[in-house]
């Protein structure tokens, strides 16, 4: 008759009681020193090769995203002052404002809390004034510019790619402590290989050097505390520790929505690894449903409802031509991709918008690979699940005991795979973007557990364990170095938009983003060029850029604002004009129409063709009837006429 093991449920177990279980029937019996059991020894390890892997980054200014969301965003400008404004407006408002324009993304974004930490440490930098906001935020930061306020936010920069650096540390320390006390209970040595493999992955790059991106990391900081606190509150039934559960889940939420998968993840989490029934699971998870409830109040009134012409800008809305099934094929075939740069993280790249990936039909092949893979990951969740929970295993057979155990973790290790990239694959909620480095980063803990699970369960099949063990060593300093490098490498393209965009238009060729931003770069860089060929050079290959963006996306509005000023720079101002003509018609309202349509005047005026430069300083009065420069050009030009 077989024995009978684990006959009653098992509970969470306290981190300080957490050496390896001898005679567990599902650990390879493997020979490791007992020091690197310790969390201690393991904490040391995934925040030393955080920091590694990343130091570099606190040589990169501001680049993508960051100039919208910190550099030009007056309430973190203002510092502290600041912080009742970032709690009760979009994210991007700032930068909308400045635009004349309302919430362009569908569902907006209301992420605060990364946000007043760069209100926080501006007010340590040395927060603006009120009155003085606008002419901060009209100063320009281009290429090789090197007047005394640039440098300062170029030193503001350094510092924030540090404090990164730091949270992406403690990301990683939590995580290691959330895979010990929950998922890999009695096998210190899984979890340390699950929090290496996230901690190293290249593909988080975007996230840790992209200062923007720290929604994200405080996003799994606070997630995983909320399991570690909501399993102790289960443990020991301290209030205490479900006020931190609850706190924890209230900051994640703060951080980014991804929080709500909470509500589906943490019940599982009860039911797979404390044996829980359904609905005590279930019941367990109800106080949480409070801190969504507070969530969404704070949230609704704040986002608001989107630019009703956002719908048809193809860069927040890609996929705008689809035609059918066009949509919802691409959808599919794209989470695809997302799982390729998990297995293979190269090349990189900080935009995937459109047109980076091509409209698929129904019909395609990688359609249905991507249903395929998907589709069995469901169906072995459900085959775990079905098969989790039940607190014994009646068998002493080889190998079945260890399936057993694995279930649980294998079924978790999914859900939170899956969960996550339902947030972000467009299927279900439309994000504004194809697809993005950054997105799936919370999906990779998942991705993780499974490849840290079927590394250390393939050991068994080797007899010698020292050259099992030797063997694992091999590999994992192998893979650190490898992804090693190619991390530390793509940090370096994160310094700026210039280094960033000119190495991805070699990776996303057909981006519209990238190829515009390319050539914004080489305007603002030709500026500093001291040869007037290379200044002329850098001018013309922009234009070259901005020609493509334009045939990839007609209507796209900075790529005529930046013809204009290119041709500026090359003083033709019939070009110039004719660009603006354009913009004018697409975006009447544009903040920077006027001041070039001056500009504009001023060079037809000293090429002395009174005719055109009366015509564009006429425009400026149109647009804006008290831009006064303009109205004391047309005196001045008819006095002289008389």
């Amino acid at each position: 008759m077989a024995k009978q093991v684990n006959k009653r449920p098992v509970t969470a177990t306290p981190l300080k009681q957490e050496p390896v279980v001898k005679n567990n029937p599902w650990l390879p019996d493997l020979r490791f020193p007992e020091w690197l059991s310790e969390f201690k020894v393991q904490a040391l390890i995934v925040a030393a090769l955080a920091f590694i892997f990343y130091i570099n980054t606190y040589k990169n200014e501001a680049a993508h995203d960051d100039t919208m969301v910190i550099v030009q965003n007056e309430y973190v400008l203002e510092g502290l002052s600041g912080i009742p404004d970032i709690f009760t407006k979009d994210a991007y408002d700032s930068y909308y404002k400045q635009f004349n324009s309302g919430n362009q993304l569908s569902g907006g974004r209301y992420r605060p809390l990364s946000i007043v930490t760069f209100a926080i440490e501006q007010q340590i930098f040395g927060a603006v004034k009120k009155d003085k906001i606008d002419s901060f935020l009209n100063h320009p930061m281009v290429m090789g510019q090197k007047d005394p306020g640039t440098i300062k936010l170029e030193q503001n920069m350094h510092i924030r790619h540090v404090i990164n650096v730091l949270w992406y540390m403690l990301a990683a320390v939590v995580l290691l402590y959330f895979m010990r006390y929950i998922i890999f209970r009695s096998n210190p040595i899984m979890a340390l290989l699950a929090v290496v493999i996230f901690t190293i992955h290249p593909i988080h790059t975007e996230v840790v050097a992209n200062v923007k991106s720290r929604d994200e990391i405080m996003s799994i900081v606070f997630m995983s505390l909320t399991f570690i606190f909501a399993f102790k509150y289960q443990e020991s039934k301290k209030i205490e520790m479900l006020i931190a559960a609850l706190l924890s889940y209230f900051l994640a939420f703060l951080s980014k929505e991804y929080a709500i998968t909470i509500m589906a993840l943490l019940p599982l989490s009860f039911y797979l690894f404390n044996r829980y029934t359904i609905g005590k699971s279930i019941t367990a998870t109800l106080p949480f449903g409070a801190v969504v409830a507070v969530y969404l109040l704070m949230r609704l009134p704040v986002v608001g409802d989107p630019n009703p012409d956002s719908g048809s800008e193809i860069l927040n809305n890609p996929y705008h031509f689809a035609v059918g099934s066009e949509k919802i094929a691409t959808e599919i075939a794209t989470t695809l991709d997302y799982l390729k740069l998990l297995i293979v993280p190269y090349p990189l790249s900080a935009d995937y918008s459109y047109n980076t990936i091509p409209y698929k039909e129904i019909t395609h092949p990688l359609v249905w690979l991507s249903l395929l893979v998907h589709g069995g990951m469901i169906y072995f969740f459900f085959k775990f699940f079905g098969k989790s929970g039940k607190g014994e295993v009646k068998t002493e057979e080889p190998g079945v005991a260890t399936w057993e155990y694995a279930r649980p973790i294998l079924c978790f290790a999914i859900a939170f795979y899956m969960s996550h990239l339902l947030m972000i694959c467009n299927i279900v909620f439309d994000i504004g973007a194809t697809m993005g480095e950054r997105l799936i980063f919370h999906s990779s803990v998942g991705f993780a557990i499974a490849v840290a699970f079927f590394l250390y369960k393939g050991l068994e099949l080797i007899r010698s364990k020292s050259a099992g063990n030797a063997i694992l060593a091999v590999f994992m300093v192998g893979l650190t170095v490898c992804w090693g490098y190619i991390t530390i490498n793509r940090n370096g393209d994160w310094r700026n938009d210039y280094t960033l965009f000119t190495h991805d238009l070699n990776v996303v060729p057909n981006s519209v983003l990238v190829n515009a931003n390319v050539a914004a770069a080489l305007i603002d860089k030709s500026e500093f060029e001291k040869d007037q060929k290379a200044k002329d050079a850098d001018i013309y290959r922009g234009i070259e850029l901005l020609n493509k963006a334009l045939a990839l996306h007609p209507t796209y509005v900075s790529s005529y604002l930046n013809k204009g000023l290119a041709y500026f720079k090359l003083k033709i101002p019939d070009s110039v004009v004719a660009n603006l003509e354009v913009v004018r018609k697409m975006y009447p309202n544009h903040p920077k129409l006027p001041e070039m349509y001056y500009n504009a005047g001023v060079m037809f005026y000293l090429n002395k063709d009174n005719a055109k430069a009366a015509a564009a300083w006429q425009n400026v009065l149109k647009i804006k009837p008290d831009y006064a420069n303009a109205a004391n050009a047309l005196n001045v030009l008819k006095s002289q006429q008389h």
